[in-house]
């Protein structure tokens, strides 16, 4: 596999991406943050978890140990080493590939889970249409984006995204995630938030 310069970048930044508060959830009060919001995104009943983007896996752990069978996907192989050591012992599996077209069969999860990737992709509308042909029937896209910066923002208004999912999801919830200080380990002001829409 060819290397893209993005993926070269990711992969050095390996080393010291769970050093952010809401990269690592290595501070209690951070994780059992996550923790809540997962609980109340993912179904109660254990079933199949999509992670793209998924970098060391600190998402698909909270997600493992709710007895979810986990893949992630991320495009950088450092991030999807980390990953796996990170979830040894677990049902999951990670992959190198593209999180917006990745190397997985159509119909074939219950979620499919996105954090902090669909605004960095150069056709989110694209890629939006593709996760939806990845859920089963009522599955479900869990959406965590925003955007971040004052100074110089970069990010995906969520009036946006939930514009791109009206036509492709049967009901779309937004959850404002920036109030809750717990999450990032700091207090935040910009926009941060989650969307979670039930696929048709």
């Amino acid at each position: 596999m060819t290397h893209s310069p993005r993926s070269t970048e990711w992969d050095a930044a390996a080393a010291d991406f769970d050093e952010e508060p809401d990269h690592g959830m290595r501070d209690p009060e951070v994780r059992a943050a996550w923790a809540e919001r997962c609980a109340d995104w993912l179904p109660e009943i254990p079933g199949d978890v999509l992670d793209l983007g998924c970098g060391t896996g600190s998402v698909s752990l909270l997600a493992a140990e709710r007895g979810h069978r986990v893949t992630g996907v991320d495009f950088a192989p450092n991030m999807v080493e980390r990953a796996r050591r990170k979830l040894a012992g677990h049902d999951a599996e990670f992959l190198v590939g593209d999180a917006a077209s990745p190397p997985v069969p159509a119909a074939s999860y219950d979620v499919v889970l996105v954090r902090h990737v669909l605004w960095a992709l150069p056709a989110p509308a694209a890629a939006l249409r593709h996760w939806v042909t990845l859920l089963r029937p009522g599955g479900r896209l869990v959406l965590i984006e925003g955007v971040w910066g004052e100074v110089s923002p970069a990010g995906i208004p969520a009036t946006r995204l939930i514009g791109l999912l009206r036509e492709l999801a049967d009901d779309v919830r937004h959850e404002e995630l920036s109030a809750d200080s717990r999450l990032w380990g700091k207090e935040v002001r910009d926009e941060r938030y989650a969307v979670i829409a039930t696929g048709r």
